[in-house]
């Protein structure tokens, strides 16, 4: 079995609405973000799957619909607050509709880094 990791980062504001803190307000983070894909067949060159070919599924399916966005006007989360946990799973989802995803390749994991000391894995049964 390989995992393969891949690791991007984004820039954005969001708030906890109803929290009973400082987070109740607006402020903004550095998020990173952990997709982690796992497979047991390369291709002909070696490859589980292209480094190159899943940070551009990455850049369009995820990260142009979040990074310099305030991320509580996004309709993914005009019903839910955007915590990491729920980033997690928004960001899984979006990735499962990658093409790159098929009987050999899983997309086994997303993590979300909202500070360097806090994180959120998310992964489906």
């Amino acid at each position: 079995m390989y995992e393969l990791l891949v690791k991007v980062d984004f820039e954005a504001a969001h708030r906890v609405v109803d929290y009973p803190g400082k987070c109740n307000r607006m402020h903004g983070h550095n998020w990173t973000i952990d997709v982690m894909v796992v497979g047991t067949e390369l291709n002909e060159l070696g490859f589980l799957v292209d480094f190159k070919d899943l940070k551009a599924a990455i850049d369009d399916l995820v990260i142009s619909k979040l990074d310099h966005y305030y991320l509580n006007e996004l309709d993914a989360f005009k019903t839910m607050n955007p915590t990491a946990e729920n980033m997690a799973r928004f960001i899984y989802q979006e990735l499962q509709k990658s093409d790159l995803f098929h009987s050999t390749v899983t997309l086994k994991s997303v993590r979300v880094w909202e500070s360097p000391k806090s994180a959120v894995l998310y992964y489906e049964d």
